[in-house]
């Protein structure tokens, strides 16, 4: 592969290398502050300390980082994670029998890169939260009208879930009373889940005096709302992640220019191979959803009264038949540190995603099993109760559009292209992993 770091400009502009002219005008105009919304560092610190701390979760044992770490690319290195009932990281991380996980977490987890932006107004894989102004809160989610007042963005709004999934950080029922209050019901109000989360952290003295640090409301006798721990832990992730100093962005600000095998990437990417349809724009998303063949591994996106391992994807949220099997197109920053790829982390190396992702449902039936990262886990459904059915892999791909074939040159000159976007100031992260967290459980580092 090409060296790919941008290098500076000389007597000419950098598009003078580009494989088009076309390619040219297809490039994305750079990134500045008006993509982002303010953040305050008050909330930033508060919010790095929450991110890190297992008091969130039921047993107090998990922490946002646990599926979310720098070391993954603030993903877990996994294809679907395994929250509650496991330990370690990555690869490492594994089960015991004395706390088995009920199955795998259905998804792959996402990348936190730029989840503060103003672009980003749908989260999660299926969208199901996203920005709403007919709602009461300003935002729709799966909680419908019990859905709270007080969260300042869509990016805090998904924090609140993966407290109240059993799977991801609650526990389950005869565990804690977080998980207690989720499988009764109860997750606003005084003896809610949200309000037992909060309980915790306001009776740790550090954090009611960052709050009341943070917020001139709680310092004025407000009581703290899992509102105002979503709020900060937000506001971490926007600052901590925000990623606009690659050399992608040198190349998009004049300041440098692609190498020749990068350039040849990008000519691909915005033109033949038909990547820039879906991944456009400065963080290459166009922010829709789209029906993509792409191998379905693990329990699916079921109910616990379905027996099915399906994961129909944003069809769950709409309900609208062209939204079968459609997903929402990540952002592909930094995407050489955010494998396993796809939806269900079906690949963990990203030239034979590209391959097969690049020829769509035609791949499904030539993919290689091999190429997911499962540590085991024992008496769960099949991780490949769905592939297994011809007519499910059949139905799968059917409903993508028809793709290209790259030859093994043209995916490494993607590669190449797709490195420039890695971006050191938020790999590393701005504020790194604290020390210690108030509650003084353990960080995972």
């Amino acid at each position: 592969m090409g060296k790919i770091v941008g290098r500076p400009l000389k007597q000419s502009l950098f598009w003078v290398i580009l494989a088009s002219a076309a390619q040219a005008e297809a490039l994305p105009p750079p990134l500045t502050d008006a993509d982002y919304d303010p953040v305050n560092m008050a909330e930033v610190r508060l919010g790095q300390l929450l991110f890190y701390d297992p008091i969130l979760s039921g047993n107090r044992n998990i922490a946002c980082v646990s599926c979310h770490h720098p070391r993954f690319g603030t993903s877990d290195g996994l294809s679907l994670g395994l929250g509650e009932g496991a330990t370690g990281l990555g690869a490492d991380r594994h089960v015991s029998a004395e706390n088995t996980p009920e199955q795998r977490i259905p998804r792959n987890s996402p990348a936190m890169f730029n989840l503060g932006a103003k672009d980003f107004t749908h989260l999660f894989h299926d969208g199901r939260i996203g920005v709403d102004p007919t709602r009461p809160s300003g935002i729709r989610t799966p909680m419908d009208e019990e859905m709270v007042a007080g969260f300042a963005s869509v990016l805090s709004a998904q924090t609140m879930f993966p407290v109240l999934s059993p799977d991801e950080m609650a526990g389950h029922y005869n565990e804690n009373e977080v998980a207690k209050a989720v499988r009764s019901g109860f997750i606003t109000g005084d003896n809610g889940a949200w309000s037992r989360i909060s309980a915790r952290v306001a009776a740790i003295p550090e954090y009611q005096t960052a709050f009341e640090a943070a917020y001139p409301e709680i310092a004025a006798g407000r009581a703290l709302n899992f509102t105002d721990i979503s709020n900060a832990i937000a506001q971490f992730i926007a600052f901590e992640w925000r990623s606009d100093s690659s050399p992608f962005d040198a190349v998009l600000r004049g300041e440098a220019e692609f190498s020749p095998q990068a350039a040849k990437g990008a000519d691909l990417f915005y033109g033949s191979a038909g990547c820039a349809s879906c991944h456009s724009g400065p963080f290459l998303t166009d922010q829709g959803f789209h029906a993509m063949g792409a191998p379905q591994l693990g329990p699916g996106k079921a109910e616990r009264f379905e027996s099915h391992s399906r994961d129909e994807g944003r069809f769950r949220v709409t309900g609208a038949a062209e939204d079968l099997f459609a997903f929402r197109t990540p952002s592909l920053r930094n995407v050489l540190q955010t494998g396993p790829w796809g939806h269900a982390g079906s690949h963990r190396d990203l030239g034979a995603f590209i391959a097969d992702h690049a020829q769509r449902g035609a791949a499904l039936g030539q993919y290689d099993r091999a190429q997911a990262v499962l540590p085991a886990l024992p008496d769960t459904k099949p991780d490949w109760a769905e592939m297994d059915q011809p007519a499910e892999v059949a139905q799968i791909a059917a409903a993508a559009a028809p793709g290209v074939v790259l030859s093994p040159d043209e995916v490494e000159a993607i590669l190449a292209f797709l490195e420039t976007l890695s971006d050191p100031v938020a790999l590393s992260g701005r504020l790194g992993i604290p020390e210690a967290v108030p509650s003084g459980l353990p960080v995972e580092r």
